[in-house]
């Protein structure tokens, strides 16, 4: 592989993850309050995804500069729904506007309409368990083909 193929995948990535930022905050305003808790779940994700404090706040002020990009892979699209559910769910209020948020992102994802309220309420109950990204996804696998 050469040296432009690998900083283009880590271009993708970047782009990828600034994605993820400005879906997890359009979540976390959608019941119009953005509270601690969710700016702390944010913070824990960005660290995880290589997003600065910085970014996280660029992408709240310009969120029209960042593209919506749909994971090419199918651990990274889980992972992404799972950490959306997370940020709709961790002030243990579920408001509607989240609700239908979090259906349009996983259709968006290419998720089986059908499926989505049971994959989202077992990601809920996962998370509410203390299940990780992985052990969810391990779990829910059959699922989600």
């Amino acid at each position: 592989m050469q040296f432009t193929e690998i900083l283009n995948l880590f271009k993708q990535g970047k782009s990828s993850a600034k994605s993820h930022m400005k879906n997890l905050i359009e979540m976390a305003a959608a019941d119009g309050q953005f509270e601690n808790v969710e700016y702390d779940l944010l913070k824990t994700i960005a660290k995880r995804n290589g997003i600065s404090e910085n970014q996280i706040r660029e992408i709240r002020e310009k969120p029209h500069v960042v593209e919506f990009k749909v994971p090419e892979d199918k651990k990274e699209k889980f992972y992404q729904l799972y950490d959306l559910v997370h940020m709709m769910s961790i002030d243990e209020q579920v408001h509607p506007e989240e609700s239908k948020l979090c259906n349009l992102f996983a259709v968006r994802f290419g998720y089986s309409r059908e499926r989505i309220p049971e994959l989202i309420e077992s990601i809920r109950n996962n998370i509410r368990n203390g299940q990780s990204h992985e052990q969810a996804l391990k779990r829910l696998d059959w699922m989600l083909n």
